[in-house]
């Protein structure tokens, strides 16, 4: 697939879950197949980590920069059961009532998602987040009705190997791109970077 690159971006739909299973070897996590969160209103999440300059030969030498994820709330009409049991692990009892305990642990989970453009859609997936448990808040009918919303905190943190994000490119191949919701996208292998004097292979995390 080859696209024209976008000018502008808007939009957002087709956000995903993905729950995430960690081993007890450090290697990356395995994903479940993405469940679908219908209603999303609003994503905004800030990279985390900070850029600190290294001083040789009475100048800044190098710049250091640290890439610790992101951070953020994702906004959406209602939180969805299956996220609810999944992710935060409420528990469903036999009379159908859902239960909140305390001394559960959250999973991780990749966040899969897309965005609209002038040329064509670019989808996304964050690899290793967290989120914390919602504000519980509605407020009263009045002359026009409204609807309230659900706000989820999130954290995204790179994995083991380093990978915190990977988005579809220009020249990404149809199978892939029109797959990206079935299963979460691990990439096997880099494309090299051009460099002045030729190309070498990276080991940078998908941008």
């Amino acid at each position: 697939m080859a696209n024209k690159a976008n000018t502008v971006k808007f939009g957002l739909k087709n956000v995903y879950y993905a729950k995430a299973t960690f081993s007890d070897n450090g290697a990356d996590p395995t994903f479940d197949t993405p469940v679908r969160i219908p209603g999303a209103v609003n994503l905004s999440l800030d990279a985390e980590g900070e850029s600190e300059p290294w001083y040789a030969d009475d100048s800044i030498y190098v710049v250091l920069a640290a890439n610790n994820g992101y951070s953020g709330d994702l906004e959406i009409t209602l939180i969805p059961e299956s996220f609810l049991t999944d992710i935060l692990h409420e528990t469903k009892d036999n009379k159908g009532v859902l239960v909140e305990q305390s001394d559960v642990e959250v999973e991780h989970f990749a966040l899969l998602f897309e965005f609209n453009g002038d040329q064509h859609k670019t989808r996304h997936v964050l690899y290793n987040c967290t989120c914390s448990r919602p504000t519980i808040e509605s407020a009263t009918t009045e002359d026009t009705r409204e609807p309230q919303t659900d706000t989820l905190t999130i954290t995204a943190l790179p994995l083991p190997s380093g990978y915190v994000k990977a988005k579809t490119g220009q020249d990404i191949d149809d199978t892939t791109y029109n797959g990206w919701f079935n299963e979460v996208y691990v990439p096997t292998s880099l494309t090299t970077r051009t460099k002045s004097g030729g190309t070498e292979s990276g080991t940078d995390p998908v941008g």
